[in-house]
């Protein structure tokens, strides 16, 4: 069994501000954020390795600045660390499944800690043929682009909400309650890890009960940028303008999109 871990760090539980995830946070608020995450994904690992003792566990640390603590990453896990990565991450047919470990909901959710749509300072939404998607939806579908079901998510309760629109069946593993755009009401970190390993345990028990999604070619990708931001680089790289602030892309393949 081959299971592929994307893991995020605003997500974790005692994460809720955005001094502790961007580049400008302290480095002291920042090394503790990763090291939660961290206890999270080992978390993971833990119940990937219960219910599957000789899977093989590739984690992509996808956080923009990268959230994993390398000295202290699971042992039996592989990393795929922070550095020149583009869609699909290395994400393949050859899986079996994918975890989400960390996540945040989309932008604009009401009352959820750090939502945002891939960059917080610049991003208003991200369409995907017409549905708003946030990171967990664009990359659900690009997993099952590949056949390759999502059947885990940990995060905050808004977050596990949203992956259940897109997943029904996915297991949740909600570690905090989101009461504000930067305020949350936390489990400790030992109970958000013990809960994070008991239901990726039993995620892994019931995997073929989780069917991939998929989004019918061809791919239309709408991008809605924030006031005063420049969609310049999007025009570079191939969108057509819609309006000062919205660009589209199209194509036959979801990989080529920005997920």
């Amino acid at each position: 069994m081959k299971i592929y871990m994307i893991t995020d760090l605003e997500g974790a539980a005692m994460v809720s501000r955005f001094d502790q995830t961007r580049d400008e946070a302290t480095p002291e608020s920042k090394a503790q954020a990763m090291k939660l995450l961290t206890a999270e994904v080992n978390a993971a690992v833990d119940g990937i390795l219960e219910a599957a003792p000789v899977a093989e566990v590739i984690v992509w640390d996808g956080h923009g600045n990268g959230g994993i603590d390398v000295m202290e990453f699971h042992p039996k896990a592989k990393l795929i660390a922070r550095g020149p990565i583009k869609p699909p991450y290395f994400l393949d047919n050859t899986f079996d499944a994918v975890f989400f470990i960390g996540q945040h909901a989309m932008a604009g959710t009401k009352d959820a800690p750090l939502a945002h749509t891939y960059s917080s300072k610049t991003v208003e939404y991200y369409k995907l043929n017409g549905q708003v998607v946030g990171e967990f939806g664009a990359r659900a579908y690009m997993a099952g682009s590949f056949g390759v079901p999502v059947v885990f998510i940990s995060g905050d309760d808004k977050a596990v909400a949203e992956a259940k629109t897109f997943v029904p069946n996915i297991f949740g593993a909600v570690v905090k309650q989101g009461l504000g755009l930067e305020l949350a009401l936390h489990l400790s970190p030992n109970a958000a890890q013990e809960l994070i390993r008991k239901t990726a345990a039993e995620a892994i028990r019931n995997m073929h009960s989780v069917k991939p999604i998929t989004l019918d070619p061809p791919c239309e990708q709408e991008i809605r940028l924030k006031e005063g931001m420049s969609i310049e680089h999007y025009l570079r790289s191939g969108a057509k303008k819609i309006d000062a602030r919205t660009v589209v892309f199209k194509s036959n393949t979801i990989c080529d999109l920005h997920i």
